[in-house]
């Protein structure tokens, strides 16, 4: 449960007039756990990403508050809520660390040195995938450039692409069902995606020659919501469909109910075909083929820490950005 530390009355009334607020080390420590507290979504949760406990984070938060003169956040029974000031110095905190991130990577270039801060969205779900350059990337950026700290976050789409918005990542690995004018992308790979279905469903034990693709219009359908391929109402019928998922997991685990088809990427299935749990649905007429992009903000400036690690996964960026 969160301590309401700051309904204490320790933050003082906003005067009149301020003056300007002097940044000190003390204060870019408090900012960093500000924004940490932010992105976990509490002071619990952001226990295990600051390596300190619950009532440190509770007093930084309070001497930030009391610094700057702001409540910040509501803490208690109620949850984890940030005030409208609180959003406003979140934002403004992502922006002063990467004006400092911008800073140490044009110093350490000068220095034909590698350091700071990488963060990275990628896909969840993708471990298995064999032609990602992702890990091989990763490793080459450890070996040549030991002191930049790597920092890797997997989630679903929507979560990535808004990460790399707001700035909270530097870059991300993500498929492409539509593009986005906010980002530029770089072909790096494709899925292949097949339809499935599982023991006890009714298609499994059905004979290969006697599977149609107007076969599998009379079953229900797992709507993997994120997934916008065009070709998938070729092989379906979605007006029958009675389930949706939106990550990869969450739709294994509905074709796994046996009665449901659904579309899965076909790394992500091997295990579970060799268990004998799933069973592809004619792979030679029914499969998706999605790029896997490196995104980035469009137009942004590209940092060295960008530019080295857009290399490592095979990206040469053009000089200028």
């Amino acid at each position: 449960m969160e301590t309401p530390l700051s309904n204490s009355g320790n933050v003082p009334p906003k005067p009149g007039i301020r003056p300007p607020l002097t940044l000190s080390g003390m204060d870019f420590k408090l900012l960093r756990v500000f924004q940490a507290v932010v992105e976990a979504g509490g002071f619990s949760a952001a226990q295990n990403e600051l390596n300190v406990g619950l009532a440190a984070i509770s007093k930084q938060i309070s001497d930030l508050e009391i610094r700057i003169g702001m409540r910040l956040c509501t803490r208690g029974r109620e949850g984890f809520h940030l005030t409208e000031e609180g959003k406003l110095v979140y934002q403004a905190a992502i922006e002063l660390f990467a004006s400092v991130d911008s800073f140490r990577d044009r110093i350490s270039s000068a220095q034909n040195e590698l350091i700071g801060d990488l963060s990275v969205g990628v896909i969840d779900n993708t471990l298995t995938d064999k032609s990602s350059p992702l890990i091989a990337a990763l490793r080459v950026m450890h070996d040549e450039a030991p002191k930049v700290r790597l920092r890797l976050q997997a989630s679903q789409l929507d979560e990535v692409e808004r990460a790399m918005v707001e700035g909270r990542v530097s870059l991300g690995i993500v498929p492409v069902y539509q593009r986005r004018e906010e980002f530029d992308y770089f072909e790096l790979y494709e899925e292949t995606s097949h339809a499935y279905c599982a023991v006890g469903h009714p298609l499994f034990e059905v004979d290969e020659s006697a599977l149609s693709i107007d076969s599998l219009r009379a079953f229900d359908i797992v709507n993997h919501r994120y997934a916008i391929h065009r070709d998938k109402a070729s092989f379906v019928n979605y007006d029958s469909q009675c389930a949706s998922a939106s990550q990869v997991e969450a739709v294994a685990m509905m074709i796994l109910t046996g009665r449901f088809i659904g579309f899965l990427p076909e790394h992500y299935t091997r295990n579970l075909i060799r268990d004998g749990q799933l069973r592809v649905l004619r792979p030679d007429l029914i499969f998706l083929r999605t790029p896997v992009n490196l995104i980035l903000r469009h137009n942004a400036p590209r940092s060295p820490l960008v530019k080295a690690f857009a290399r490592a996964l095979g990206v040469e960026l053009r000089v200028g950005l």
